[in-house]
């Protein structure tokens, strides 16, 4: 049976898409990118060039429409610069809301629309690379294990019962979910992280600080920089 596997181009989903892979021959799998209306598509390149890399089928969807009264800072019509420093400290001004980053219940439409497309193709399964530090202190609630089996459950009812979310990273932590990565062998030097676009990787945003330091914990340099 073929599985679904949304791909950012990001580290969290270039590593999920190496777990998904396991066992699997690359026809098995259709990978799943989606513009949501972002200032740059660079991470959108990487995820082509990730799914090229595995030999995977690569589906782009447009969900930027959906956005269009958001003001979220990574939307290329707001009027907010994408912050800089870590995500601690972006929270402690937010008081405990999402940081200014998130894309209203982005991940929901995400997997809802994945769903759709694996009842299509006949795969049972939706593979979705949230992760820990995401969750942490509300910064992305649709990153959460709550929010993860909540989704599960909906789309296996909604599915008829035939699609459920495979989430293996979300009780992972960034350095863990790097771990994972290296095991794997997953071609790193091809993702991108950063919410600034470019050639290289700006190193202030919350995103580039938690890539450096998830290296860092594994004792390696993050091959972008």
């Amino acid at each position: 049976m073929k599985k679904v596997v949304l791909l950012s181009g990001g580290i969290d989903s270039t590593t999920c898409l190496a777990l998904a892979l396991q066992g699997r021959k690359p026809e098995d799998i259709l990978a799943v990118n989606m513009y949501y209306g972002q200032k740059h598509q660079r991470e959108m390149q990487s995820a082509r060039d990730v799914a090229k890399w595995y030999g995977v089928e690569l589906m782009e969807l447009d969900l930027s429409a959906i956005f269009a009264k958001s003001d979220c800072s990574l939307l290329k019509h707001s009027t907010q610069a994408v912050p800089e420093g870590s995500y601690a400290e972006q929270q402690q001004e937010r008081e405990g809301r999402p940081v200014s980053t998130y894309v209203p219940f982005r991940n929901g439409l995400m997997l809802s629309a994945a769903a759709s497309i694996a009842v299509s193709v006949g795969a049972g399964e939706v593979w979705y690379g949230a992760h820990a530090d995401d969750a942490a202190g509300n910064a992305y609630p649709d990153c959460s294990v709550e929010f993860t089996k909540a989704m599960d459950s909906a789309i296996y009812k909604g599915t008829g019962e035939s699609v459920v979310i495979v989430a293996p990273l979300v009780a992972l932590n960034k350095a863990g979910v790097v771990k994972e990565g290296i095991r794997l062998n997953a071609p790193y030097h091809l993702t991108w992280s950063c919410y600034e676009g470019g050639d290289h990787p700006c190193g202030k945003c919350g995103t580039c600080i938690d890539r450096a330091k998830a290296f860092e914990a594994n004792g390696q340099i993050d091959p972008v920089q």
